[in-house]
């Protein structure tokens, strides 16, 4: 049975919803009094699971300071192409976005170590307890500080599938000379099987599959293939393959964050706990739903890697592309504190 970031059952929606929206306590409820602050920030694509929690943060920021505080939320690369979001925030263009490290890993190579593949990161809990460390790691909070960002929180993604078009893979081995749409560390591990991997925003990803431009699409399970339309033109889709997954925190101008009266500051940091909880939520039903929907339709094949076949893909690309990633980076940042950081972490949370 797949592993899968969350545990996918009924009854953990329930439990989800109740949280959510028992997350805020009448104590911590309370009206937050301040100056008026209009910020903007800058996100691409479409509303979907992944920003669920920055829906989360604007509309309490909004509701709980009586519309004082406004987070404006701009989809769809209004404000700035996704790869530039960092250039965006450095000069002040606006107050606040999401990124993906590994969409330009030369600005915040510290936070690449978060997109290794095959990394112990069982479940939604323990990635936020490891991205938070590594987040606070000083060789991390000193390279986002070059581009004048305060990392405010994860947008934790599911585990990483591929869905293709034509013949489904049924061996690791099918893999070799696919064109893949792979980031990061997943793109090294791409290599060691005979593929060829690609770099490229998710606002491209349907266009480039369409075509024939890759053959197949690297994406969290399952809510990223929806919403991304990719179900409606792929064939298949792995299940059990869990390759790693990337970073994308939201940050803030540091600046405009500076700025800020301490009681709207203590007003964000108290809703990271709600923001997370909506977003694990909203993974859990896009998951009941598309995987109802892709096994109803009948169109899309859902394939599952043989596990002997998967325990020797995570043996040659999971701790050797660790290590190759350590001596890469070893001269310019504390690659082997950052690693023992993560494991070290991750075994914690278990």
């Amino acid at each position: 049975m797949r592993k899968t970031i969350l545990t996918v059952v009924a009854a953990s929606l329930v439990a989800a919803g109740a949280s959510l929206a028992g997350s805020v306590t009448p104590a911590a409820a309370q009206m937050v009094d301040g100056p008026e602050v209009s910020w903007k920030m800058s996100l691409w694509g479409k509303r979907r699971a992944f920003t669920e929690g920055a829906e989360y943060v604007s509309s309490q920021v909004a509701e709980r300071t009586g519309g004082k505080f406004t987070i404006k939320l701009f989809y769809g690369q209004q404000l700035s192409k996704s790869k530039e979001n960092l250039d965006g925030i450095s000069l002040g263009a606006f107050e606040a976005a999401m990124f993906c490290a590994s969409y330009h890993p030369g600005k915040n190579a510290p936070l690449n170590v978060l997109d290794l593949p095959f990394l112990p990161l069982a479940d939604f809990g323990v990635m936020r307890k490891v991205h938070d460390a590594v987040y606070g790691h000083p060789a991390a909070q000193e390279a986002l500080g070059k581009w004048n960002a305060y990392i405010y929180m994860s947008n934790i993604l599911p585990q990483y599938e591929y869905m293709g078009k034509g013949n489904p893979p049924q061996s690791v081995a099918d893999f070799k000379g696919k064109r893949l749409r792979a980031l990061g560390g997943m793109g090294r591990a791409a290599e060691l099987i005979g593929a060829t991997p690609s770099t490229m925003p998710a606002s491209e990803t349907y266009t480039a599959l369409q075509r024939g431009t890759v053959d197949a699409i690297g994406f969290p399970y399952s809510y990223t293939f929806a919403a991304y339309k990719l179900d409606e033109i792929a064939d298949w889709v792995t299940t059990n393959m869990s390759l790693g997954t990337v970073n994308c925190p939201s940050v803030f101008n540091v600046e405009a964050w500076n700025s800020l009266p301490d009681q709207y500051k203590e007003l964000l940091l108290s809703l990271k706990d709600g923001a997370y909880t909506a977003m694990e939520a909203a993974y859990q039903e896009k998951d009941v739903a598309n995987e109802k929907k892709w096994r109803e339709g009948g169109k899309i094949q859902m394939v599952q890697i043989p596990e002997d076949e998967m325990a020797g893909f995570r043996e040659i690309a999971g701790q050797p592309v660790w290590d190759a990633w350590v001596e890469d980076n070893q001269g310019d940042l504390p690659a082997q504190e950052l690693l023992d950081l993560v494991l070290s972490t991750a075994k914690a949370a278990m």
